[in-house]
């Protein structure tokens, strides 16, 4: 009657058992390192702009984070500044950074990382009502 297949199909991508892949918790490991690390460098811009205590210890923790999800190499860090200030710009790239790491954390179940993105979530809100507000 029939004959048996004895090819691979053409749909199956050569080499596919060879390609490495990756789980979905590494896929959200590296998406959080990536928010994490995009905040970090928000906060030492911001860091630049206007001195803070709470600024230089979220960026601590943040670097913290970022190492520890990229197996413990620390993350790069730059200190360019902007040629013109615009803190509630920078407040609210960061609140929105913070956001999608929360997403991110909340999602793979990394507490840690969730509570430091809504802390930051909440400063950089607060920094943007605050610098809104008429003086």
């Amino acid at each position: 009657m029939y004959e048996p297949i004895r090819t691979k199909s053409v749909h199956t991508p050569a080499g596919s058992a060879d390609f490495p892949h990756r789980s979905r918790e590494e896929e959200l490991d590296i998406q959080l390192a990536g928010h994490l690390a995009a905040l970090l460098a928000v906060t030492d811009e911001l860091r630049g702009l206007e001195s803070s205590a709470d600024l230089d210890m979220a960026a601590e923790r943040l670097a913290r984070q970022v190492a520890r999800l990229h197996g413990g190499r620390p993350p790069v860090r730059t200190s360019a500044g902007l040629p013109e200030p615009r803190l509630v710009a920078l407040h609210e790239r960061a609140h929105a950074l913070a956001g999608r790491a929360l997403v991110v954390a909340a999602s793979r179940a990394d507490t840690a990382a969730a509570i430091l993105a809504a802390e930051r979530m909440d400063a950089h809100a607060a920094a943007i009502t605050s610098e809104l507000a008429p003086h």
